[in-house]
């Protein structure tokens, strides 16, 4: 750990560098704020003691100076003249601790100690929601994915409810995360609830908590999922699975705020950002009493449609670059590159589990191929998968005309993937007239 000593009293100076020296740290000094930031640039020290009164430039000015140049450098201020004002705003501007001389030198080491100790679990933290941000990152560059991002950018800020529509595996937990994320609540817990994963015996109790002696197993009181979202946001996933007793509660939570626990009178205040998803038909459950219209509406204020993975296959290739990254570095192999015609053959894939079955398949192929370029014959089950589509697509009844534009379409987007959506060459291969084909594109709905 390298300390950088600012002060223009000299002896204090050596007195400091001997005794953090005694304790392992490595210590370089300066005598003046100006000599001081320009060893800060060279060195990039983990922590600065430094004197507020110094000549030229003060230490305030300095600690400033250095904030902005990098706010992961702690700064331990010391003055023998300063006064509670001083103290204060160097502490509000990011100054870990403010000592007073004549110094004690036990005080000196137990402050240095808590500034770097307070730096690493600060960059612990940092590398954390890093990793997070990265795992619920929403990859894709299509119109689909651009129309989602924009939605997410703008509900974020709001304190709407967001209702997530989508198939299973298609991303609706990472949209959640981005809307809380990008929100003021992003500091504060994001709370996961899947009512689908939970018997149903059991949903209020993990939802709401309980009190002591509530019911039979119930040896101590316990916080619900609400209540660790405090402040943050609740996530309600499968929220189709929930049952009526829970819909009310919950739509009690969302109109009034507050709710008790499961053998408590007590009712508790809530301030939690609710977030829903499904993949369930809710107006049609609406109809057959399943669930609570009143609920219903006051979720869907900004529905959100997550489109499955067949429906924006441009995005398979950035997805398998995404997937592939993650699993050579969680494996441990060298990063295997996925030719053309095996990211062709995937794009014509209806993948029914959709994102998650995508990223399965790219670990079993880290896990099973020998080889580091993976062609189309390299990929799993593939030949089983391709004899299952193409028996639905060709046996199946239904009128010419539905059949032959499904065709078009299939036929078509296969081209333009293969010639990399470039609407010239594939009417060029294709012996088409390029006005003849984007007229067709729009026909078919087919985005470019």
């Amino acid at each position: 750990m390298n300390i950088l000593i600012i002060d223009d009293e000299i002896n204090i100076c050596f007195t400091l560098k001997g005794i953090l020296e005694d304790e392992g740290y490595s210590c370089f000094l300066d005598h003046n704020g100006k000599d001081g930031l320009n060893t800060i640039e060279s060195l990039h020290p983990d922590l600065v003691i430094l004197d507020v009164k110094l000549e030229g430039m003060n230490g305030i000015e300095v600690l400033k100076k250095i904030k902005h140049f990098d706010v992961n450098i702690e700064v331990i201020m010391i003055s023998g003249h300063s006064g509670i004002s001083e103290a204060v705003q160097a502490i509000k501007l990011g100054a870990y601790d403010f000592l007073e001389k004549p110094l004690t030198l036990p005080k000196v080491k137990f402050s240095v100690k808590k500034a770097l100790e307070f730096k690493n679990i600060n960059q612990h933290y940092k590398r954390f929601r890093a990793s997070e941000n990265e795992k619920y990152e929403i990859i894709g560059s299509g119109e689909k994915i651009k129309e989602i991002k924009n939605i997410i950018r703008k509900v974020a800020t709001s304190k709407a409810k967001v209702l997530i529509r989508g198939e299973s595996g298609s991303g609706k937990e990472l949209i959640a995360y981005a809307i809380h994320n990008n929100s003021s609540r992003a500091e504060k817990a994001f709370i996961k609830f899947n009512s689908a994963a939970i018997p149903t015996e059991l949903v209020e109790s993990e939802l709401f908590g309980f009190e002591k002696g509530a019911f039979t197993g119930a040896i101590k009181s316990r916080k619900g999922k609400l209540e660790e979202a405090d402040g943050g946001t609740l996530f309600l996933d499968e929220i189709g699975d929930m049952s009526l007793s829970a819909q009310a509660k919950i739509l009690r939570v969302i109109q009034e705020g507050e709710f008790e626990r499961i053998g408590s009178n007590k009712t508790q205040k809530i301030d939690a950002r609710i977030i829903a998803a499904t993949h369930k038909n809710l107006e049609k459950m609406v109809e057959e009493g399943l669930f609570r219209e009143d609920l219903f509406y006051r979720l869907n204020v900004v529905p959100i449609y997550n489109p499955p993975l067949r429906e924006h296959p441009e995005d398979i290739p950035i997805l398998i670059e995404h997937f592939s990254k993650i699993f050579a570095g969680e494996l441990n192999f060298s990063q295997k590159i996925f030719l053309p015609d095996a990211i062709r053959e995937l794009q014509t894939w209806e993948f029914k589990g959709n994102i998650r079955e995508l990223k399965n398949m790219i670990e079993r192929i880290y896990i099973l191929a020998e080889t580091d370029k993976i062609g189309a014959d390299d990929i799993p089950i593939r030949s089983a998968k391709k004899a299952k589509t193409d028996w639905i697509f060709w046996l199946e009844t239904s009128p010419f005309s539905i059949k032959k534009k499904e065709f078009e379409k299939k036929y078509l987007t296969a081209q333009l993937s293969k010639f990399d959506n470039n609407i010239s060459q594939t009417a060029k291969a294709l012996d088409l007239h390029q006005s003849n084909l984007s007229r067709k594109l729009k026909e078919l709905d087919i985005k470019v």
